[in-house]
């Protein structure tokens, strides 16, 4: 399947080189070897979630080697009585976006016939072959939730900002500078430490969009104010005292249409979401987290963002290091929300019961949390310096609990008031 689905898209055959202090640049890997980027293990007993997990963050302790392309995949056998796929990319191939397009190219329509190779509805467009663009659209649209295709047709950001990138830059751009540091917590420091991985069992989006509807506000708005309150969970079990504390998630923003795709690369813009963990109560946090979403709405932030981005490549490594530990400073954590696929997806007639992916770390952040939703289910996966974070599987759980309360909070809600008669008077 990765031989007939993936190899045809050039940037998988290649690798970077950098010469000199010249720019890295890719080549083709004349020594390309598809057997260096798959591999099959059986996972050890009992070869459960948590044999996965240790296994998941094993493999993110370990770079990829740099000396052929960026990437392999893990048929991992025996898991809970089945299998599991791992993927490892370098975030140099692609973004988010990209990579969950890319590997939507691996499959096919759970319950529809499969495709032939190099059949997918989205490999020409890899290819850049302009005839698929249109058919990439509808099948994207088919597939994916609307939302997400929306975002492909074209971004908000763009479509708003677009035409005057430097007057509505220069006031997000002296904000973004000017912004005051993050306060210290426990959850960022100097990074070093093995990788732990975890995630959340699947949650229903029927539940998250009732919640929603019965609360106010969005799943965007509902499943971030959970996550802060698990936050502000986390690090009182800690010791540490969190009334009023909040900091900021660095929360990627797509800036790329559909059509350009084929590209790859990084074509994202960052905005800085401020999480309200210090706040204990749920409905007063999750109004309070509508409020800060609905001031980032339009924000030229995302392509002032970018723009620093794309120059930092051009720096030198000592003017990176600088520019990352800057940025690093105005956040605590990094949050990415990829809407996937809402119908179940099959590789090589398999169906896919889940889907889940994290997000690298860098700088001194080294927590990263990751919300994808995957045929009507949405699940939570938390990667972390073990320095730092040593149990993000606690993070997890406290973030269950804090939909659970949202439950409850919101079926009391919908209970019609008891009526009680009125007192007789007495003369």
């Amino acid at each position: 399947m990765i031989a007939e689905r993936l190899l045809p898209i050039p940037r998988f055959r290649q690798r970077v080189v950098a010469e000199g202090r010249g720019m890295p640049r890719w080549e083709l890997d004349p020594h390309f070897d598809l057997a260096s980027h798959v591999a099959e293990i059986v996972l050890p007993a009992p070869a459960d979630e948590a044999a996965l997990q240790a296994l998941v963050g094993g493999m993110m302790t370990t770079p990829l080697p740099a000396d052929r392309p960026l990437w392999r995949f893990h048929l991992v056998r025996g898991y809970e009585g089945g299998s599991a796929v791992i993927g490892q990319l370098h975030h140099c191939i692609a973004d988010g976006i990209a990579l969950m397009l890319v590997l939507l190219t691996l499959t096919d329509v759970d319950g529809e016939p499969a495709l032939l190779a190099g059949g997918s509805p989205l490999a020409g467009l890899f290819q850049r072959a302009a005839a698929a663009v249109e058919r990439a659209r509808s099948f994207a649209e088919e597939v994916m939730p609307e939302a997400l295709g929306l975002m492909l047709r074209s971004p908000r950001a763009v479509r708003r900002w677009g035409m005057w990138p430097m007057v509505a830059g220069a006031g997000a751009l002296g904000r973004l500078v000017l912004r005051r540091p993050d306060p210290r917590t426990p959850l960022k420091g100097r990074l070093g430490g093995a990788k732990r991985v975890a995630w959340s069992r699947p949650i229903p989006l029927e539940r998250v969009k009732g919640l929603s509807r019965r609360l106010g506000g969005t799943i965007n708005d509902v499943l971030p104010s959970a996550l802060a309150g698990a936050l502000g969970s986390y690090l009182r079990t800690r010791g540490d005292r969190v009334e009023g504390l909040s900091f900021r998630a660095a929360v990627p923003v797509n800036l790329r249409t559909l059509d350009r795709m084929a590209e790859l690369g990084n074509r994202f813009g960052l905005i800085f979401l401020s999480l309200p963990v210090g706040i204990a109560d749920p409905l007063a946090r999750l109004a309070e987290m509508r409020r800060r979403t609905a001031a980032l709405k339009g924000s030229p932030e995302p392509l002032v963002t970018y723009g620093i981005l794309g120059a930092m490549g051009r720096l030198s490594h000592t003017l990176q290091r600088q520019v990352v530990r800057i940025f690093g400073t105005k956040a605590t954590t990094v949050l990415t929300n990829v809407p996937g696929p809402r119908r179940a997806l099959a590789v090589a007639g398999h169906r896919l019961r889940g889907l889940m992916f994290w997000v690298p770390q860098s700088g001194n952040l080294g927590l990263g949390l990751s919300i994808c939703s995957y045929a009507g289910e949405v699940r939570l996966g938390v990667a972390s310096d073990s320095g730092l974070v040593p149990d993000p599987e606690v993070i997890v759980g406290a973030f269950e609990e804090e939909l659970a309360v949202m439950d409850r909070l919101a079926e009391s809600a919908a209970q019609p008031s008891p009526i009680s008669a009125p007192a007789a008077s007495s003369r």
